[in-house]
């Protein structure tokens, strides 16, 4: 289990001014809705945003505390 707090501070490091908003999909905070609003995405398409965030979230993925994760990620100006 990860919490959004949590979940954040890892999405932080690497997109200092995210704007990230998490929801529990299913009661066990393990399967996340997470929408990151980031600058950082400037330029780039949907499939390096998404390396990105799992750049970001490599080890909170891969020691099981994420299990599932369906992403939205955009600039501000995409809002």
């Amino acid at each position: 289990m990860i919490t959004p707090d949590v979940l954040t501070d890892y999405i932080r490091k690497f997109l200092p001014d995210a704007v990230v908003t998490v929801t529990d999909r299913t009661g066990t905070m393990d399967h996340l809705k997470v929408v990151i609003v980031s600058d950082g995405f400037h330029g780039k398409n949907l499939l390096d945003r998404h390396r990105m965030i799992y750049q970001a979230l490599d080890a909170p993925m891969k020691d099981g505390r994420i299990h599932a994760l369906e992403l939205t990620a955009h600039t501000k100006d995409e809002g």
